[in-house]
């Protein structure tokens, strides 16, 4: 008899939860897009995806994929993304020769999980105007 009472007790709470209205999501109010923000934040300053995510308000995911636009976009005009890459805390080793963007998992040296985060910045390119090297970039 215990059991059928916690039967009726569980339909009763699932009926509640159906019945409770949906609040509507509603998105940050923006001046400017998360892109051009992010930017902003990354001029002249390194922040790792994390902060820069606290800072816009937007999850890492979210966070990686915009970069990962901002680094073909910029790379035509007067900046590019740089890069400090993520460093093993156990062992020090440094994952200079790694492309992608996010934090890799484990240390290829010691197998340590504890990595520091890469860091972001947008930084001018600067070109060199001189006979020697036509217009090369530093």
């Amino acid at each position: 008899m215990y059991s059928g009472a916690v039967e009726i007790k569980t339909v009763i709470m699932r009926g509640a939860l159906k019945n409770k209205p949906k609040e509507s999501f509603i998105p940050q109010e923006r001046h400017e897009t998360i892109r051009k923000e992010i930017m902003d934040i990354l001029e002249g300053n390194s922040f790792s995806a994390k902060d820069i995510s606290g800072e816009v308000g937007i999850s890492v995911k979210e966070v990686f994929e915009h970069l990962e636009h901002i680094q073909r976009s910029v790379s035509r005009g007067d900046y590019h993304l740089a890069m400090t890459p993520a460093e093993c805390k156990k062992c020090g080793f440094v994952f200079r020769k790694r492309e992608k963007l996010k934090k890799p998992g484990k240390c290829p040296v010691c197998r340590g999980e504890s990595i520091q985060e890469p860091l972001f910045s947008l930084r001018r390119t600067e070109i060199l105007h001189n006979n020697n090297n036509n217009g090369q970039e530093r």
